[in-house]
């Protein structure tokens, strides 16, 4: 399957499609399942409520809006790959984070629902029709085709998982 073209996604999603490496994008996000929840399963309950910055999520908080995110971004992929032709809405992550109550779940918790998710991802995308990966629609304002969404979902993951490494783990090694 080819990569994302540039008009298949709003601009602001090119970092997330640039970060995934070249190969099936099932495989990848399959890949991604047992690598990303290993790497979270080895940070500590203790840990996960810590933050980088005091205006930053916790790394609970984090988690959360990557398994929220994930769920948004699938569900767009299925109102496409189906057919559906209404526009859907916008999401902001500001009042799902509020919402969510995340520093009350155990991290344990959260890194299992990351599995579920995951799971469920790669199960939708490996049983597309072909023609599906092709289908586009509007969501916040913004065109995406199916296959664009599930190299952001994967390049989501990836920013993140970044961003856990470089921003909330570096400081406990400084």
């Amino acid at each position: 399957m080819k990569r994302p073209e540039p008009n298949e996604a709003a601009t602001y999603y090119s970092h997330y499609i640039n970060l995934v490496p070249e190969g099936d994008i099932v495989d990848t996000l399959e890949k991604q399942l047992e690598e990303t929840s290993s790497f979270l399963s080895e940070i500590s309950e203790e840990k996960s409520l810590e933050r980088y910055a005091p205006d930053k999520w916790s790394l609970r908080e984090l988690l959360k809006h990557i398994n929220d995110t994930e769920r948004i971004f699938v569900f767009r992929a299925l109102w496409f790959a189906r057919g559906f032709t209404s526009p859907l809405p916008g999401f902001d992550q500001e009042i799902a984070v509020k919402g969510a109550g995340a520093d009350q779940l155990s991290w344990a918790s959260q890194v299992e629902e990351f599995r579920s998710i995951r799971f469920s991802t790669v199960a939708f995308f490996r049983g597309l029709p072909k023609e599906a990966w092709d289908r586009s629609g509007i969501a916040s304002d913004n065109p995406f085709t199916v296959r664009a969404l599930a190299y952001i979902a994967a390049g989501h993951v990836q920013h993140h998982a970044d961003v856990i490494r470089n921003r909330y783990l570096a400081t406990a090694a400084d």
